[in-house]
């Protein structure tokens, strides 16, 4: 049985923890609050934009622009975006699980080279049996614009030079503040959407030419993908952090009532225990007398 000066530590030790969490969560909060904004803001853009594209490739020429031309995936990249820590439940676990299983999948078939944006994807995939061309494994969450911005121009010169023939963005998408949507999506090369909206019968006037037009829409559309990637992932993540963090306050809040109780029934039992003591100490005395 445990003495009370060590359910007193314990206490102590855990109500020290609580005040971490709670301070956690409420970083976490402050920091989800902001990405929640700027995903729910961009959001309709980013959704409508491939749509766009599909219906671009379907109407341009081939020869159009070179991130137009579709070929058999022989090498294709993956990006791979997790956070740069944990306490965030099963937010990169989960992920990385569902990475494993894509890429392994793809390897079948094509060599897979990878991009990691994250710092436990950088842990995980460092002794993996694929290749890695780039890594962002520290402050992820101050990359920037330019930083995204140039590694999509990176993607789409070897994409155009045909030295890979597919990109992959595997991320978290944040769908609810109680649990992420793990997404993989294609980003190059754009696959033709064809339908009722799309027929033959009905095509473009362009102005000024589908290959100007091409040149300027296909590069914004590939680096607001990969944004749109990050910035759910961040999103995804501050939230699965303030839950995770929310969870581990209460937690700490039912220990401590539990030990507090414990350390009330011990005290209660060594104060019976003395007073039965003096009451037999006393009868004894009446006795002698």
């Amino acid at each position: 049985m445990p003495t009370l000066i060590d359910l007193r530590r314990r206490i102590q030790s855990v109500r020290n923890s609580e005040q971490i969490t709670q301070a956690m969560k409420t970083v976490s909060t402050a920091k989800f609050r902001k990405a929640q904004r700027t995903v729910l803001e961009a959001r309709p853009f980013w959704h409508i934009f491939p749509e766009l594209m599909n219906r671009l490739a379907y109407w341009a020429t081939v020869g159009t622009h070179p991130l137009l031309l579709r070929r058999d995936e022989k090498r294709i990249e993956v990006i791979v975006i997790t956070s740069d820590k944990g306490l965030a439940g099963a937010y990169n676990s989960n992920l990385l699980a569902a990475a494993d299983a894509f890429l392994a999948g793809k390897a079948k078939s094509a060599e897979v080279r990878l991009v990691l944006i994250g710092k436990k994807a950088t842990v995980h995939f460092r002794k993996g049996p694929y290749p890695v061309d780039r890594t962002f494994g520290d402050r992820t969450d101050r990359l920037s614009r330019e930083e995204l911005r140039d590694l999509a121009e990176e993607l789409m010169r070897d994409y155009a030079f045909q030295k890979i023939d597919a990109v992959y963005i595997v991320t978290n998408e944040f769908k609810s503040i109680l649990a992420p949507r793990i997404m993989t999506h294609q980003v190059l090369p754009i696959e033709p959407l064809a339908g009722p909206e799309t027929s033959a019968t009905w095509l473009p006037d362009w102005d000024p030419t589908a290959a100007r037009l091409a040149g300027f829409i296909l590069p914004l559309y590939v680096e607001s993908q990969i944004l749109h990637a990050f910035h759910e992932s961040q999103a995804a993540e501050q939230a699965a952090r303030m839950m995770a963090m929310d969870n581990a306050t209460k937690n700490a809040k039912e220990l401590i009532d539990d030990l507090v109780l414990q350390l009330n029934k011990i005290r209660q039992a060594g104060i019976t225990k003395e007073l039965l003591e003096i009451m037999t100490a006393v009868e004894a005395l009446k006795q002698k007398e």
